[in-house]
């Protein structure tokens, strides 16, 4: 008979298979590389940041006169997971790698999904202990270059065509296209 940590284990591994969230080689967080797919959830991917439906800039506390400027490419429904995948540009005198962490003034940064039809917050799913978004303080993103980043929630309901995104202290993106 398996242990019960066995038993959560296969399924976890199981969760994140079904959700994106493994490569085909079975590691954990491997964004796909050159085939147009999308990266696993939860991961630093290869989308194409000039495909941006949404852009704002703002300042970062990281240092003065750093900014971040944070666009949206999509926010796509896949069954009953919603797929949203930003576009992360820091500009700051500092190294040349940061964590989103330190750009947020030292803390997470709370990426939400907020409907304001049925007047919900989404939050980022799980698979076992593990979210499926870039680690914000692990997961460093290029200064002066822009990264492309994923975070999975639950799909909205089909009858809401748009959600505000929220993204770390700074103002929300207003009524976010969902495609189906």
């Amino acid at each position: 008979m398996p242990s019960p940590g066995r038993t959560a284990g296969v399924a976890v591994v199981a969760a994140m298979s079904l959700t994106g969230c493994l490569g085909t080689d079975g590691d954990a967080a491997q964004p796909a590389r050159g085939t147009g797919a999308r990266p696993p959830s939860g991961t630093i991917g290869t989308a194409d940041p000039d495909k941006v439906i949404a852009r704002q800039t703002f300042g970062s506390p990281i240092a003065d006169g750093a900014t971040l400027e944070i666009g949206i490419i999509e926010l796509k429904v896949s069954g009953r997971l919603a797929h949203l995948t930003l576009v992360l540009t820091p500009r700051n005198a500092g190294s040349d790698q940061v964590s989103v962490s330190q750009l947020n003034g030292r803390s997470a940064p709370d990426v939400a999904l907020l409907d304001t039809v049925n007047l919900k917050r989404y939050r980022v799913v799980r698979a076992g202990s593990r979210q499926l978004q870039p680690h914000y303080i692990f997961d460093k993103v290029r200064n002066n270059r822009p990264n492309v980043q994923t975070y999975t929630f639950a799909a909205p309901p089909e009858s809401v065509r748009a959600v505000d995104v929220s993204f770390g202290q700074w103002a929300p993106f207003r009524n976010v296209p969902v495609t189906r």
